[in-house]
Order: C-alpha cells, then structure tokens, then sequence
C-alpha cells in the first residue's frame, strides 16, 4: 500500500476529520478528556495524511506534533488508571 492509495478519498477523510474535531470539541466541554484524546488522535492523522498529499510541510510537522503528544496523553492515562 502506497502514501497515495487513498487519495481518491480525500474528501471523505477531511469529513470523517470534521466529525472527529466536533466530537472532540464535545469532549472538551463536557470535561472528558479520555474521549477528546481518543477523537483528536485520528483527527491529527487525517490532517497529517492531507498535509503530506498536498505537499504542505507545516501543516504535516504541527499534526505530527500533536499526534505525539496525544499518543503520550493516552498512554500516560492507561499507565496511570
């Protein structure tokens, strides 16, 4: 499987992406941090795979970042439960 295999699905991944950042912004309001960790982590993904089809190194690098620091927080939780 190659980095551009799923590029014919763009679209759809940027609205599976705008799901995941509205139920992340939910969790977030209600006070869940496990469930905004959970959402945000694919959300991050979705955008960094987005960022490396159009070639955008910014956009890549900060969802990277994120990405590191979710998988972090959510290991961090699981150790600590």
């Amino acid at each position: 499987m190659k980095l551009m295999d799923f590029a014919v699905y763009e679209q759809q991944l940027k609205w599976a992406a705008l799901g995941l950042g509205i139920g992340s912004t939910l969790c977030v309001v209600q006070g869940w941090h496990l469930g905004a960790m959970i959402f945000s982590l694919p959300f991050c993904l979705i955008w960094m795979y987005c960022g490396w089809l159009r070639g955008e190194r910014q956009l890549k690098y900060i969802n990277m970042l994120f990405a590191v620091l979710y998988v972090y927080g959510l290991g961090r939780y699981f150790l600590m439960v």
